[in-house]
């Protein structure tokens, strides 16, 4: 079965300034909320697919990994360590042990099911349950880049058309980016994580297509030619390099990232704003494909 996104994790030491960030630059961001181990986050919502602000908050709550234990709280942490960005992409999933089965067959994660629940804010404004089971993945060569499904069981509770309303006027993301000296070398991995057998390789990288947006995997030099950030891959593995959204009109996002004082620059019609500015992250504005 082929799998799309569903949220990528944006780990910070600051959950409050880059909230603010991310506010600045157009999005509409959710209210703080509380894991039970140890972890906050904050929401920003497109159309099936969210980004979360991720900090660590209580470190003493985190719990370790385990044999068969992957532990979401102890990998951001440890990726904190590291420096900020994007951590961990998660695609969606209608049964997270099917898609834990199909990892250990794939040889990509042989790791139990993680489930939990927090109270969330409804479309009403109201408290609300939510409801989470995880199936994680995991490629050796790259520690500082987390995968998994995650499956939603009150997902009429979590999505707001509402939320999903930017000033910025994202209204799609178009693809997440990860950056790699031989992205060839994760054509298997890739194709196991999203279930998609035929993906599309050229002299630019590797990519899959699913059913709510792209994962590209990009050499340096293709990153910089595409998008003009200079970034180096980290030993034989991937790491993420940064999400490209679509917008209704680019000029008027231009026009708010100016106001708001957002440092960007315009390269091949995109606007990108660039790691330093982003909490590690790199944010590209592209124009909306036309359907």
């Amino acid at each position: 079965m082929m799998r799309g996104l569903d949220h990528i994790v944006h780990a910070v030491h600051d959950l409050e300034a880059v909230a603010a960030f991310y506010a600045r630059a157009g999005f509409t961001v959710g209210a703080r909320n509380q894991h039970p181990w140890g972890t906050h986050n904050r929401i920003v919502q497109l159309p099936g697919f969210f980004i979360e602000l991720l900090t660590l908050a209580e470190p003493d709550k985190i719990v370790a990994h385990g044999a068969r234990n992957f532990s979401f709280g102890a990998f951001q942490r440890d990726y904190l360590s590291g420096g900020q960005g994007l951590s961990m992409l998660l695609l969606q999933s209608t049964d997270a042990a099917a898609d834990a089965a199909a990892f250990a067959a794939a040889g990509i994660g042989d790791f139990d099911t993680f489930g939990f629940a927090r109270e969330g804010q409804g479309p009403d404004g109201n408290p609300v349950q939510l409801g989470f089971s995880l199936a994680f993945a995991a490629d050796p060569d790259s520690p500082r880049a987390g995968f998994g499904c995650c499956r939603h069981h009150h997902p009429e509770q979590f999505w707001n058309p509402v939320r999903q309303q930017h000033a910025n006027g994202v209204a799609e993301l178009q693809a997440v980016l990860l950056i790699a000296d031989n992205p060839t070398d994760h054509h298997i991995f890739l194709s196991a994580l999203t279930g998609q057998r035929d993906l599309h390789s050229s002299s630019v990288g590797v990519s899959a297509a699913t059913p709510n947006g792209a994962i590209e995997i990009l050499e340096p030099i293709s990153v910089r030619d595409q998008l003009g950030v200079t970034l180096e891959a980290e030993g034989a593995g991937m790491t993420f390099a940064g999400l490209r959204f679509g917008v209704d009109d680019i000029e008027a996002c231009a026009a708010l990232l100016e106001a708001a004082a957002v440092p960007f620059t315009k390269h091949r019609g995109w606007l990108v704003v660039a790691p330093k500015q982003a909490f590690g992250a790199t944010l590209v504005f592209a124009p909306r494909r036309q359907s």
